[in-house]
């Protein structure tokens, strides 16, 4: 009599992995029909849940953080000696503080200063020039009264006369 290893071609797949084979179309079909079986009513309950289960979900979430800050509170503040080293640190942390501002202030101070004497600088080069170009045509509008008015005045005169 030959046996299922001998009877087979070469190559074949014994009879038991073949059987494991023919089943997974069968389970295949049961998770179909699972799915096809789950009805309205089974989604609407689901909905329902996760309704009720989020919000609880997030109070307890919510509660571990209240609880875990309390918590640190307490053993931060547990022992005079404990105390009193978060006082030397919140004035450690406040002493840095205020000499940064202090140092901030002095540089915008230190800017603005600075910023306004090359403003100054800028309006006193102006009134300068301006005071130059004044000084400048009041001597040539004098230099221009007293000499070469009385010259043209009389080169006029001239022409009317050899005109006449």
């Amino acid at each position: 009599m030959p046996t299922a290893t001998t009877s087979s071609p070469a190559g074949a797949k014994p009879r038991a992995k073949r059987a494991s084979a023919a089943k997974k179309p069968t389970a295949a079909k049961r998770n179909a029909a699972t799915t096809q079986a789950r009805t309205e009513p089974a989604r609407v309950s689901d909905y329902a849940e996760r309704a009720v289960l989020i919000p609880v979900g997030a109070a307890l979430i919510a509660r571990d953080r209240v609880v875990d800050s309390v918590t640190e509170t307490l053993s931060t503040y547990s022992s005079p000696s404990k105390a009193q080293t978060q006082l030397r640190r919140f004035e450690r942390r406040g002493t840095t503080a205020r000499n940064r501002l202090e140092r901030e202030v002095r540089k915008a101070r230190v800017r603005a200063e600075r910023q306004l004497r090359q403003r100054r600088r800028t309006i006193e080069s102006t009134v300068s020039e301006l005071e130059e170009r004044r000084d400048a045509f009041a001597k040539s509008s004098s230099e221009l009264f007293s000499t070469r008015i009385p010259e043209l005045a009389n080169q006029v005169q001239e022409r009317i006369l050899s005109l006449v």
